[in-house]
């Protein structure tokens, strides 16, 4: 098996988190880490019947996934990120990790709007957002992203130099700018989308939780962008 952690922060996930691990090839199975924020019906013990280890990380995203990477074990090199609603396509996550693995890229991100994207997989507010942050990062650092989607993969040593310190929906973007400021090899690959597999979505889902979430992301990049080099 491929030294790999995969981290899936999970949140009331019942409905997928069992498909979204199964889907995992076998040889990137190593170590499969649910970082629960406090399900309530029953994802931790599904995910555990899948063959996952599950962590308690309390509520945030950026929390879940900070010590989900923590919890990562000692023998993996590299750690890689997804959601567990079934939307991102598990089973080629060879294609974001092959070359962090290899040692020939330090970040590999999956880029949805680059990829073909089921009908409503994304909303219109999604795909915006991800060029505007595109744009004001390649006008900081020369790095253009088209997306902040969740399923990356960044080597471990990689990611402790970045000292991410984001606990809410700005993770994604804190890392990919402080990635593109320390020059880390960085690479976007296109990726076919789902629709979620069931559940409701905590962004999307609401005009509340996009409010939230973007306010959040705005933040961060405000902060990330005026934080001494």
């Amino acid at each position: 098996m491929e030294p790999l952690s995969l981290v899936i922060p999970t949140f009331n996930e019942a409905e997928t988190i069992g498909a979204v691990i199964r889907e995992i090839p076998a040889a990137y199975r190593f170590d499969i880490i649910v970082a629960d924020g406090g399900s309530t019906d029953g994802t931790p013990e599904i995910a555990r019947g899948a063959g996952a280890r599950v962590i308690d990380a309390g509520r945030g995203y950026g929390r879940a996934c900070a010590l989900g990477a923590e919890a990562a074990h000692p023998a993996s090199t590299a750690i890689a990120f997804m959601d567990g609603d079934g939307a991102d396509r598990g089973d080629l996550i060879a294609a974001i990790t092959r070359p962090v693995l290899d040692g020939t890229r330090d970040l590999v991100l999956a880029s949805r709007t680059r990829g073909a994207r089921e009908p409503g997989a994304m909303l219109w507010h999604q795909v915006l957002a991800g060029r505007v942050a595109g744009f004001g990062m390649g006008a900081l650092y020369g790095v253009r992203y088209s997306d902040m989607c969740a399923f990356r993969a960044i080597g471990r040593d990689a990611l402790r130099r970045l000292e991410l310190r984001e606990m809410t929906y700005g993770w994604n973007i804190e890392m990919q700018m402080r990635a593109a400021r320390a020059g880390l090899r960085i690479l976007e690959v296109p990726l076919p989308y789902r629709r979620r597999g069931g559940g409701h979505s905590k962004v999307a889902g609401s005009l509340r939780g996009t409010l939230r979430a973007g306010s959040h992301i705005a933040a961060t990049f405000c902060r990330v962008a005026v934080s001494a080099r």
